[in-house]
């Protein structure tokens, strides 16, 4: 695949489905060597376009709100799962309609949406074999209902990505958690990995079992949530499927899990150009590809991405800081170095520009997002969507 000479403007984002299904293979070993339960976080990766190729290998998708929970029922129709910090009452009633799982951050949102929930479950019992929701599949047409549990243990350096840090306002503690509410709740949910291995998984779990080991008997599943780089060359696969193995056989309960980056992971690239080369005691490169609307990551992380046939600052003979073109003073994107100098209209791809890229970007400055393009499985290039001025001005 030669995604440089697409007749195409950049920038344009390219997924490939090869690379895709090299991942969910992995994903759908794991699931079949188990019998768990792998769902995409939508958070991470939305292209509704593969969804029909990822719901051949995954059980389903997980949702943060209302619209992630409406386009995976409409998209993939597996299952469905939900998690937010807080719900807004007026889109609850919908949520119920797409969603076969639903996971509350408090006591106080499971005691203010129970009842909601039983009401709903009893008149889906009473339609019988007419189904009410064909959009997303249920067991039993049953709405499952969970509460998000913080073990207060997580070793995730980033604080803006810690979801178990001092005064996390994620999940509840188990000095705060209320056994005399627990009747009515199917599973427990925890997150508390970012982009971590197995070694970190199995640290956490350890936690958690000391915790809240007694609740662990009496709920019917475990959601292990994501950050689980389970597709990454080092992962350890063996250790993973021993540690599901072991906690359905000890506390027979249904496990699942979240990825949203191990799905997508090296699947993708974002085409860029050089729009102009400047010199400020180094040469700079202003490229149509901003770091803060094209791939916000690198700003909140803060990472640098790779580049094809680039290298760090100082390892090949030519070195570049590559910009971006909005009038942000900090739209770097970062120091490169390259076998040979740049020049206007130079194309650059970089890589593992899938996940967090789509879902994140905006317009700031009145630029245009990247067009989508898709690889596919039999050699053909897909043009999904470009972008233009309605799309600016219907954000505003």
């Amino acid at each position: 695949m030669n995604i440089m000479n697409l007749n195409i403007p950049t920038p344009y984002y390219v997924v490939d489905e090869n690379l895709l299904v090299k991942n969910l293979e992995i994903l759908r070993s794991v699931q079949d060597r188990t019998g768990c339960k792998i769902i995409l976080a939508s958070k991470a990766f939305s292209m509704y376009t593969v969804f029909g190729l990822i719901k051949q290998y995954l059980a389903g998708v997980t949702s943060s709100s209302l619209h992630e929970a409406r386009l995976g029922a409409e998209e993939m129709g597996k299952e469905v799962h939900i998690f937010s910090p807080g719900y807004y009452e007026q889109d609850f009633d919908e949520i119920m309609g797409y969603c076969s799982h639903i996971v509350f951050n408090s006591f106080g949102q499971w005691k203010k949406y129970k009842d909601k929930v039983k009401n709903y479950n009893e008149t889906t019992a009473q339609a019988g074999k007419k189904q009410i929701f064909p959009l997303v599949q249920r067991a039993q047409n049953k709405i499952q209902c969970g509460i998000r549990i913080n073990p207060e243990y997580s070793e995730v350096t980033a604080c803006v990505y810690n979801p178990c840090g001092k005064y996390s306002r994620l999940g509840v503690t188990l000095a705060n958690f209320k056994e005399d509410e627990i009747k009515g709740v199917d599973g427990l949910l925890f997150h508390a990995l970012s982009h971590e291995d197995f070694g970190t998984l199995e640290r956490v779990l350890k936690v958690v079992e000391e915790k809240f080991e007694k609740y662990l008997y009496k709920i019917k599943w475990l959601n292990m949530g994501g950050g689980h780089l389970l597709t990454s060359p080092n992962y350890d696969i063996e250790g993973l499927v021993k540690c599901i193995k072991y906690f359905q056989e000890k506390y027979n309960l249904e496990i699942y899990m979240e990825p949203g980056e191990a799905i997508a992971i090296n699947a993708g690239y974002l085409v860029s150009s050089v729009l102009d080369i400047i010199y400020n005691e180094r040469n700079i490169a202003i490229l149509d590809t901003s770091a803060v609307c094209h791939m916000p990551e690198i700003m909140e992380a803060p990472y640098t991405p790779e580049i094809v046939d680039a290298k760090k600052e100082g390892e090949l003979p030519y070195t570049y800081r590559l910009g971006g073109p909005t009038c942000l003073a900090g739209d770097i994107i970062g120091d490169y170095s390259f076998a040979k100098p740049l020049n206007i209209g130079d194309k650059l791809i970089f890589k593992d520009m899938a996940t967090y890229t789509m879902v994140r970007n905006n317009t700031f400055n009145g630029l245009n997002l990247p067009s989508i393009v898709l690889y596919t499985k039999e050699g053909e290039t897909k043009i999904i969507k470009t972008f233009g001025y309605e799309d600016f001005k219907r954000r505003l």
